[in-house]
């Protein structure tokens, strides 16, 4: 999906992660979604602003692919 991110049995129990890290993706989404600093989060992880983008990408291509069905009660 894409070539930042990997998902690998063998890292991190096959959760997505930035190449060549042991960074998870929601990691990174969840410290942005929580007020982290893009370049906080960069330096934090040592992530280039690629990486970071790149797991913003992968959240959105995932969400783009969720089929939401509302709820219509009763």
């Amino acid at each position: 999906m894409n070539e930042r991110i990997i998902i690998d049995p063998r890292i991190c129990h096959g959760k997505p992660v930035i190449r060549g890290t042991r960074v998870p993706v929601a990691r990174v989404i969840g410290y942005l979604a929580g007020g982290m600093g893009f370049e906080d989060v960069q330096n934090d992880f040592d992530l280039s602003p690629e990486d970071v983008r790149a797991a913003l990408d992968y959240a959105a291509e995932l969400l783009n692919q969720e089929q939401h069905h509302p709820h219509n009660g009763g």
